[in-house]
Formats: structure tokens, C-alpha cells, sequence
């Protein structure tokens, strides 16, 4: 059984200690692929030198993260640029927006995500969105870009079915991380209404770990957990369920 971790942010350093080892235990377990959302420019390097080392199983997003849209955005912003005229990136992300931590600064992530949506669709990439308490913010410039090239990933769905089916009609798919299996996630008790062609699987690690590891250190070893839960919600094998999400990962990166 192969798996693919659409969204593990491998490069921090909260993997500085077993960072190889890790890989290689996925690698061994069946989770061979693994696409890396970026944060801010500080992590580049870091990630090409994962992406150098394992050519073959580590795959690159550029982008700035909504949380990290700061005063110097538009310099941050002149990096996701220069990255993707590079090429050797598969999609734009994680971008969005994030009104959880602050909502002070909307309009500039409302700039910096619509910015960063524009280019995606120049290189034909696909867009990977963080939405935290803003389903309504992102809607609404999704709209505004509503193409056959607006593709991607709606990362670490939490919204309701009604959501996820507006989200869908964007032409995204839901990345289904831990949350599937928290008691108070939600999304177990109508992700079945969802065809299984629009979620692919994702960990967020070193964030938001399943169920029994919740609170701890999330690492890409543990998708077979959230793929064992969504198979549970479907009621189909998780042999399937691993196929159909995989599929679903390459056609949207191209990878």
C-alpha cells in the first residue's frame, strides 16, 4: 500500500534531530511521496536541500503563509515570484487566510493571497489554501478567480458540508488530516456525502497529530492512522482509499 502526505512541513525544526530517519521509516511503511507547503523565504534553503536529497520522493511549494504576512510582505512576495519563474516548484502554497491570530491585517493577506492565486494560474500550478476562521474572506476572492486553471487543495478542512461542497466547486480538493479523527472534528460524521475523488490525505506535521498521538509531535509515518479512519467513514478498504487519494495527488501536481 502506497500513501502520499500532501502537506508535511518536513524542514522544520522540530525534525532537526531524526529528520532522515523519519523519511526513511516513511519510505519503508509505504508513504513515499511528500509535498512540502512553504512558510516564509527563512525555510528555502532548508527545503531544497531536502528536495536535493531525496529527489525522488520530496516535492516543493513556494508561497507565503498568510500568518506570515508581514510588513515586509511584499519582499517575501518578490521571492515566491522568483521561485516559481525557477520552475522546480509544484504548486503555490500554503497561502490563504488566517483570522484565528490576527485580524488586524486582512487586507494585506487578502493582497498577498489574490497575488500569489494570479501566478498560479500563469505557471498552470495548482494552489495549496490555509483557511483558519475566514471561510468567507477566501470565498470570496476564490470568486474572483474562478477559472479551468484555479486548482489545488483546500489544506486541513475543518468547514461543514455546506463548505465543502463550495470549496469543491472551486475545483479543490480537501486535504483530510488528524482532525478525522479528533471526537470534535466533525468531518468524520459527513465526509461519506464527499465523493472520494475530492480529498486527498494529509498530516500537517509536525501539527495536528490523529488520535492516539493527539497533543504530540505529528510526523508523516502516521497517514496510515488518517487513512484508516477515512476508510472507516466510507466503509470501504483502505487499500481503496490509499489508491484514489494517491491518484487525486498526482493529478493535481503533476507529479
Amino acid at each position: 500500500m502506497k500513501l502520499i502526505d500532501t502537506h508535511t512541513h518536513l524542514y522544520i525544526e522540530d525534525f532537526d534531530q531524526d529528520r532522515d530517519d523519519q523519511i526513511e521509516l516513511c519510505i519503508k511503511n509505504g508513504v513515499h511521496k511528500f509535498f512540502l507547503p512553504a512558510i516564509d523565504m527563512s525555510y528555502t534553503k532548508r527545503m531544497l536541500g531536502l528536495k536535493a536529497k531525496y529527489p525522488k520522493n520530496i516535492f516543493l511549494m513556494s508561497g507565503l503563509h498568510p500568518t506570515h504576512v508581514k510588513e515586509d510582505y511584499k519582499n517575501e512576495l518578490k521571492h515566491v515570484e522568483q521561485n516559481l519563474k525557477n520552475g522546480s516548484f509544484c504548486a503555490v502554497g500554503e497561502i490563504g487566510i488566517d483570522l484565528y491570530w490576527d485580524k488586524t491585517n486582512l487586507s494585506k493577506q487578502q493582497e498577498a493571497f489574490n497575488q500569489q492565486i494570479i501566478w498560479a494560474k500563469e505557471y498552470d500550478l495548482p494552489i495549496v489554501i490555509h483557511c483558519r476562521d475566514a471561510f468567507d474572506e477566501v470565498f470570496d476572492v476564490l470568486e474572483n478567480h474562478k477559472s479551468d486553471k484555479l486548482r489545488g487543495i483546500f489544506h486541513c478542512f475543518t468547514g461543514d458540508l455546506d463548505q465543502a461542497q463550495r470549496a469543491i466547486g472551486f475545483n479543490m480538493k480537501l486535504g483530510i488530516g488528524g482532525v478525522v479523527t479528533f471526537k470534535n472534528g466533525k468531518i468524520d460524521k459527513f465526509i461519506k456525502e464527499i465523493p472520494i475523488e475530492s480529498i486527498v490525505l494529509e498530516t500537517d506535521s509536525p501539527y495536528l497529530a490523529p488520535v492516539p498521538y493527539r497533543g504530540k509531535r505529528n510526523e508523516s509515518n502516521y497517514l496510515p492512522i488518517i487513512a484508516k479512519k477515512v476508510a472507516e467513514c466510507y466503509d470501504l478498504p483502505i487499500e481503496f482509499i490509499a489508491n484514489k487519494t494517491s491518484e487525486s495527488a498526482k493529478l493535481i501536481f503533476n507529479c
